[in-house]
C-alpha cells in the first residue's frame, strides 16, 4: 500500500488542487455559454506542443504562445454577426488539424502523441508540483479578484457595462485564466478531454444547484471525487488515466440525472 502511496502521491497532490481553478471556471463557462471555448483552447495546445518541439523549445512554453496568440485572434475575431460557438468550431477544427499536421513532421513526438491526446496524470514528477501549486494559485488569485465582474457579465451582459464593467478587459481576462488552465491541464487529461474537466462537474452540478455559489462548490467537490476515483481506478486496472477521470465524472452526471428524474416523479405522483 506504501509503495501505491509513494508512487500516485504526485498525481494524487495535483488532481487534489486542480479543481479549485475548474470548478468556478467551468460554471463561468456554462453560465457565458463557451463550453466549445475549452475544446478550441484544447485543441491548440497540440499546435503548442508541436511547434515547440519543432523549434527545440520548451513545450510549455509552445503551448502558452499558442494559446496566447489564440486569445488575440478570438478577441480580433469578435463581431455581433458572428454566433460565438460557430468562431470557436472553425477555430477548434483549424487548430486541430493544423497540429496534427505539423506532428507528423516531428517523428519524435508520433510515440507520445497518444499521451498528448488523453494525457496521464501519473506523468506528473514531485519535482513538477511546486511549479504547478504556485501556477494554480496565481491563476485562481487573477479568477477570485475579478469574479464579481466575471459573474455580472454572465448574469446579463448590458447590465454588468451599465454598471461600468469593462467588457473587454474581462473578457480578455477569461480567456486568459482559460488558455493557462490548458497549459496546466494538458499533462492531466490531454488535449481531446479538457473540456469534459471544466463542463461535466458544472453540469452536474447545475441539476442540484439553487445559487451561483452553491453551483461552484458541487462542481469543486464533484471534481475531486471524480479525479481521485479516476486516478486511483486507472493504477488499479492498468488504464488511461484521462479516460478513467472522464468516464467517472459522466458517471457521477448520470446518475444524478436519473435521481433528479426519480425524485421529480415522485414530487408529482404524491
Amino acid at each position: 500500500m506504501m509503495e501505491w502511496m509513494t508512487l500516485l502521491a504526485p498525481a494524487w497532490i495535483m488532481a487534489s488542487i486542480l479543481p479549485f481553478l475548474t470548478a468556478p471556471l467551468g460554471c463561468l463557462m456554462l453560465w457565458r455559454r463557451m463550453a466549445f471555448f475549452a475544446d478550441t483552447m484544447a485543441h491548440g495546445t497540440l499546435l503548442g506542443v508541436a511547434m515547440a518541439a519543432l523549434l527545440n523549445l520548451p513545450l510549455w512554453l509552445g503551448v502558452s504562445a499558442i494559446a496566447v496568440i489564440l486569445v488575440i485572434f478570438l478577441t480580433l475575431l469578435h463581431d455581433r454577426r458572428l454566433p460565438n460557438d460557430a468562431l470557436l468550431a472553425l477555430c477548434s477544427a483549424t487548430l486541430l488539424c493544423l497540429g496534427l499536421l505539423v506532428m507528423q513532421q516531428v517523428p519524435s513526438l508520433r510515440a507520445s502523441l497518444m499521451g498528448y491526446l488523453f494525457g496521464d496524470l501519473l506523468a506528473i514528477d514531485r519535482s513538477d508540483l511546486p511549479a504547478y501549486v504556485i501556477a494554480i494559485g496565481v491563476v485562481v488569485s487573477v479568477l477570485a479578484l475579478n469574479w464579481k465582474a466575471q459573474l455580472r457579465l454572465a448574469i446579463a451582459e448590458d447590465i454588468a457595462q451599465s454598471e461600468g464593467v469593462r467588457l473587454m478587459v474581462q473578457r480578455l481576462i477569461f480567456m486568459l485564466i482559460l488558455a493557462s488552465f490548458t497549459v496546466l491541464a494538458l499533462k492531466a487529461v490531454g488535449s481531446l478531454l479538457m473540456g469534459a474537466l471544466l463542463v461535466i462537474p458544472a453540469l452536474t452540478a447545475r441539476l442540484w444547484a439553487r445559487s451561483p455559489m452553491q453551483m461552484v462548490t458541487i462542481a469543486f467537490l464533484i471534481s475531486q471525487l471524480s479525479l481521485t476515483l479516476g486516478l486511483w481506478g486507472s493504477a488499479w486496472l492498468d488504464l488511461a488515466t484521462g479516460l478513467c477521470i472522464v468516464l467517472v465524472m459522466a458517471t457521477a452526471f448520470f446518475i444524478s440525472f436519473g435521481v433528479q428524474r426519480v425524485m421529480q416523479s415522485l414530487q408529482r405522483s404524491f
